[in-house]
């Protein structure tokens, strides 16, 4: 309770002492009377910005300016620029977008009207490197039958489905309006919840693709080799993977990664805005390459990790780490909040463990 709760409830309670209400109950009261006056000091706020907005010698206009920034805004201005500037995670050989990872993003609007697509990924080589390309479509019939499906609500999952076990694969997709501001919608998932809807399958292979940029994967992992695989934006896994993975169990984490293999750490914090929205995509606020005996120390600290505690606080920081080569598997651990640690891999049911501040610790810098 606040000094300004505590002030009100006294109030309440000496002016009418036969009728005390629970404390609770005065609790709640004061609040309410807080609310309504910062109600009333915010709309005294208001009628002086638009006086002064009106201004001397004429009538101004006030109009709200929607914001420029996006879902996935890399540069800050909400612009689109290139798939090497806003999908950096893809600078990975063997890079891939499981559909549970696409589904986590946020769903399309009706407000956000698509001019454009841009679908992001790796060519097989070329010579002896790899290929980023770039390829878009301005097809208006063939967007708006990709944005009709986009805005689908994911299947119900049904149990007597017998469903694989591989799991489907999701383009890297962003949308762009006739402004250049773009965002990264989120795709429904089929009744099995590994594989994408047909129809959103259609739609994609509908979409009249026209390749404007390529760019050799060696050259730009050679002009950040640290930052390089780093997402703009991630998804933080252990908090989806707990709320829609029905399979998953607490439990001790296995070594995740293969000895020799090399692994990048990317740190995230999740705006308060989203976590307000329940939202867990995070903005990226550091990476690196763990080697030598910080890898080994983080890896041995995963491993002896405990199974989960029960658990439903949001994190406001989480960290990614996967393999330089390849997209699997992938070790999510939250920073705060719950402190959960899962590990995502394909064909494997997901296993939900307890971090700790000595994890945290080793994780957490720079």
């Amino acid at each position: 309770m606040t000094r300004e709760d505590e002030d009100i409830r006294l109030l309440l309670t000496n002016a009418v002492p036969p009728l005390t209400p629970p404390p609770d109950r005065i609790v709640k009261v004061a609040r309410r009377v807080r609310r309504h006056r910062q109600r009333l000091i915010g709309g005294t706020a208001l009628a002086v910005a638009v006086v002064v907005g009106l201004g001397v010698g004429g009538v101004q206009i006030l109009n709200r300016v929607p914001s420029p920034h996006t879902a996935a805004d890399s540069a800050g201005q909400g612009q689109w620029t290139s798939c090497v500037e806003a999908a950096p995670e893809m600078v990975t050989r063997g890079f891939a977008v499981p559909t549970e990872e696409a589904a986590a993003l946020p769903r399309l609007g009706d407000d956000f009207v698509p001019a454009a697509a841009v679908i992001c990924g790796l060519e097989p080589p070329v010579g002896k490197d790899v290929m980023v390309t770039e390829r878009r479509s301005d097809d208006v019939a063939a967007l708006t039958a990709l944005a009709t499906v986009l805005r689908l609500p994911d299947a119900q999952t049904n149990p007597d489905l017998a469903c694989r076990a591989d799991l489907q694969m999701a383009p890297w997709l962003a949308l762009v309006d006739a402004e250049g501001r773009w965002i990264r919608p989120g795709i429904p998932l089929a009744s099995c919840h590994n594989h994408l809807p047909d129809a959103v399958s259609e739609a994609l292979d509908a979409l009249p693709l026209t390749t404007v940029a390529t760019r050799p994967l060696a050259e730009i992992e050679s002009a950040r080799p640290d930052m390089a695989g780093c997402g703009q934006r991630w998804v933080d896994m252990a908090e989806v993977g707990t709320m829609a993975d029905h399979d998953a169990r607490p439990g001790t984490l296995r070594s995740p990664f293969l000895a020799g293999q090399t692994v990048r750490l990317c740190v995230y914090d999740v705006p308060r805005s989203d976590q307000e929205n329940g939202k867990a995509a995070g903005v990226l606020a550091h990476g690196t390459v763990l080697r030598g005996d910080r890898r080994a120390a983080v890896e041995h600290a995963l491993g002896a990790s405990d199974p989960a505690n029960p658990c439903n606080a949001s994190a406001s920081r989480f960290a990614v780490l996967r393999p330089m080569t390849g997209s699997d598997p992938r070790a999510y651990v939250e920073l705060d909040g719950c402190r959960r640690i899962t590990v995502v891999a394909a064909g494997h049911r997901r296993v939900i463990a307890q971090g700790d501040a000595a994890l945290i610790e080793l994780i957490d810098k720079p």
